[in-house]
């Protein structure tokens, strides 16, 4: 049986392995009384329970997450998951292809934001010119 603290344990791995120890932590330490609650339930239930499901891997998972968070048109939230993508093994080339496919479903505007956003953290991590 899983337990609430397996979940919370699993989440913060998965957080730590796509956004460094630093960034997994910060998320946590930083959350006031009234953000914490919704920390828990982030590590939990999306980072402990759905990226950790089967049969769709992390890069997969990483993937559809950079798709949906463009759809959202959420770009604070689309760079971090850059960062967490290229974590999880997805490569440039597959970040843009993502976009292009995005960009046919979802719409041109929020493909062009999030190209903006992958250039922007793909230089940070040394991967664009």
């Amino acid at each position: 049986m899983t337990t609430q603290k397996d979940l919370l344990e699993a989440g913060l791995d998965v957080r730590r392995d796509m956004f460094g120890v630093a960034g997994a932590e910060q998320a946590l330490e930083t959350a006031t009384d009234f953000t914490a609650p919704m920390q828990d339930i982030v590590t939990r239930w999306c980072f402990g329970e759905v990226w950790n499901r089967s049969p769709l891997d992390r890069k997969t998972r990483s993937m559809l997450t950079l798709a949906i968070i463009t759809t959202l048109g959420k770009q604070n939230q689309f760079k971090l998951h850059v960062r967490g993508a290229i974590a999880n093994g997805v490569s440039k080339e597959e970040i843009r292809e993502v976009l292009l496919h995005t960009m046919v479903y979802a719409g041109v505007p929020a493909a062009v934001d999030s190209f903006g956003s992958a250039v922007e953290i793909l230089k940070d991590l040394g991967l664009e010119k």
